[in-house]
């Protein structure tokens, strides 16, 4: 049964009394165009750390922005209490457009994407030499999501004191990767520390590492003011133990630059990578995929790719190292 006429008129409609005498709600939401710029320093349990200005701030995710969530290295819009006194609490209501986004997914298999930082420029991928041993197949799932990323790669080997670089670096020659190599007791003299900021300046860069490479004692040398926990290596399994649980964005003396503190990873997933796009590291390689077959794996008997290679394009060995940074997508880390 209709309650209105057909031609029912804005006086005819009952509209209730709206009892709690608060604003109705809407689905317009404020611009805050006056909100205050800041940029993430660290996320924990749902409080985040914000530089605004030259203060360090609390805050919190507003409600509009949904799903969305900030992580280390957002550039992002805050209101409210922005004095970073304490107890205050400012709101994000908004995160701004990402430069670049670093993920990793739990495994190969994990459809569930972790974002690690956003807006670096740099990932340092700090591996011991001994003590415990290097993995290899973990370095190159890293340079796979750095050039995913569009991020620069760095390659730090800390305990050069325990064993010589020379034979990591063969595998790594070919694929043109900077590197830094460190021992403790340069660390202990700041030698080893200036040598690795000087690849840093003006940069944002992220590092990562597998628990008990020395990760957060290089980065306690390059920010001395700051210093964050470190662990040892177990005798018996040969693995660090997780004393970084949170990343931090720290920033450089001078501020020259900033350094990103992750937490020590044991396997970095790349279920989120198209194979594809690997390629597009090796822009001496990628003119030879021209000649490719439709979804060519770059791998495979009719590639285009070993042609190119053998008519003295490019060189044999960054064809190799392409296919085995493709691989990793195929393989467990510790293989």
């Amino acid at each position: 049964m209709r309650r209105y006429g057909k031609h029912t008129d804005e006086d005819d409609v009952r509209v209730r009394p709206n009892r709690k005498g608060n604003r109705p709600r809407t689905s317009i939401r404020p611009k805050h165009e006056d909100a205050a710029e800041g940029f993430v320093l660290t996320v924990d349990r749902g409080r985040l750390t914000v530089l605004v200005e030259d203060r360090a701030i609390t805050a919190m995710k507003a409600r509009e922005l949904g799903r969305k969530s900030a992580v280390v290295g957002d550039r992002v819009a805050v209101v409210g209490d922005l004095s970073g006194k304490k107890d205050t609490l400012a709101r994000i209501v908004r995160v701004e457009e990402r430069r670049s986004v670093l993920r990793r997914t739990a495994d190969d298999t994990d459809p569930f994407e972790r974002v690690v930082v956003a807006n670096a420029d740099q990932l340092a991928i700090v591996t011991a030499l001994a003590d415990p041993e290097p993995r290899p197949r973990l370095i190159d799932r890293c340079l796979v999501a750095a050039y995913d990323a569009g991020l620069e790669p760095l390659l730090v080997l800390t305990k050069s004191d325990l064993a010589p670089a020379e034979k990591l670096m063969e595998s790594y020659g070919s694929l043109g990767v900077p590197y830094v190599v460190t021992n403790r007791q340069e660390l202990a003299d700041g030698d080893a520390a200036d040598r690795v900021r000087e690849q840093l300046t003006g940069r944002i860069t992220a590092f990562v590492g597998h628990s008990g490479v020395g990760k957060t004692t290089l980065v306690n040398a390059l920010v001395p003011d700051r210093q964050r926990a470190t662990g040892h290596v177990n005798a018996v399994t040969g693995r660090g133990r997780h004393t970084t649980t949170s990343a931090l964005a720290l920033p450089l003396p001078d501020n020259s630059g900033w350094v990103i503190d992750t937490p020590g990873v044991r396997s970095f997933g790349l279920h989120h990578i198209d194979p594809s796009r690997v390629i597009h590291a090796f822009p001496d390689l990628e003119p030879g995929t021209e000649g490719c077959p439709r979804a060519c794996s770059h791998d495979e008997q009719d590639c285009a790719l070993d042609a190119w290679v053998a008519e003295g394009h490019a060189d044999p060995q960054r064809l190799f190292s392409l296919r085995r940074l493709l691989a990793t997508r195929e393989r467990r880390e510790g293989d």
